[in-house]
């Protein structure tokens, strides 16, 4: 069974938030395997569907972003998952809208979200995707700029990266390992 973590705040005030890009990209994904969010486990909502024969969890937390470890832990216990069989989807500022970048491992970099799972996990070694959102405009507080919505002009950048993230996600599901799925899709723009 594999555990496809995206990351974000519950509620429609925050769907088309760049904080919501790992709920956004999850969307994605259940759109294109025809599942839909039915089912409520510890604090989140889930969809289920099956590749090869193993079941995939797309999970959405809905404690919200800086709690996303109180829910995402629990579920990695419940099903007896290793952190090998998770991916996390999530906001990155320091890369430009657009722009993915895959990560077997690393710090929280910031992201409380992060900084959650870390904690309930006990661990830093964890797949992830970072979606770029980019920084905050000068005098622009972070908050205001992750709680934003895409500018028009840069809806085309971020809808590619959601379905790159998506990609990338599938070509795991499939078969092939993280560090593969890293030197297929960490490719520079």
């Amino acid at each position: 069974m594999k555990m496809i973590v995206g990351l974000g705040n519950p509620g429609t005030k925050y769907m088309a938030t760049k904080h919501n890009i790992g709920f956004i990209t999850l969307d994605e994904i259940a759109q294109r395997e025809g599942c839909r969010f039915t089912k409520q486990q510890c604090e989140a909502d889930i969809a289920e569907y099956f590749v090869a024969g193993e079941k995939v969890l797309l999970v959405k937390p809905i404690t919200f972003m800086n709690e996303s470890g109180r829910s995402v832990g629990p579920l990695m216990d419940y099903y007896n998952l290793d952190v090998s069989d998770l991916l996390v989807i999530y906001d990155d500022l320091d890369l430009a809208v657009g722009r993915i970048r895959l990560r077997e491992k690393g710090s929280a970099g910031g992201h409380n979200g992060i900084k959650s799972l870390i904690a309930h996990l006990d661990t830093k070694e964890f797949n992830r995707i970072k979606i770029g959102i980019d920084r905050p405009k000068p005098g622009q507080d972070v908050v205001s700029h992750v709680l934003g919505t895409f500018p028009k002009e840069t809806h085309e950048e971020m809808g590619i990266a959601v379905k790159t993230a998506a990609d990338a996600t599938e070509a795991w599901l499939k078969g092939a390992s993280f560090v593969e799925v890293m030197n297929q899709f960490n490719v520079k723009k």
